[in-house]
């Protein structure tokens, strides 16, 4: 089964665009503002940087919040970045966010790649202690 698959398809087609159109030399701030302007014109719903809740895998007790870039149809989350490479870490991080959160996917997208390829991460709920014991 493909998570949100007619969704990501759109996504990743809006992240190509954007990417296609203006290279790679740009600052993150530029990218993040014509992603929204391409979204936009797609007909997708987001929220920049939303409060996202993080939550304690003991306990499900609210821990803090993580704000990433977007949030897309209450459903995949965005994390920009405009570097010359992503380092594991930063691949790490997000994925962490991931399952601290009732969200099940997020995209790490780095429009400063020499070869850009958007990477699509995914953690699911029923692996998450926190949301599966208030099911």
């Amino acid at each position: 089964m493909f998570l949100e698959k007619d969704l990501s398809y759109k996504l990743v087609g809006c992240f190509y665009e954007v990417r296609n159109k203006y290279g790679r030399w740009h600052r993150e701030n530029f990218y993040d503002k014509v992603l929204d302007e391409v979204m936009e014109i797609k007909g997708l719903k987001f929220v920049d940087k939303p409060n996202i809740p993080l939550y304690s895998l003991d306990t499900g007790k609210k821990i803090t919040i993580f704000i990433p870039d977007k949030l897309v149809e209450n459903k995949i989350i965005i994390e920009l970045k405009a570097k010359p490479y992503i380092f594991e870490d930063d691949a790490r991080q997000v994925l962490e966010y991931l399952k601290a959160s009732k969200y099940e996917i997020i995209y790490l997208v780095n429009f400063g790649e020499i070869t850009f390829k958007p990477q699509r991460l995914i953690y699911t709920n029923d692996r998450k202690p926190f949301i599966c014991e208030n099911l």
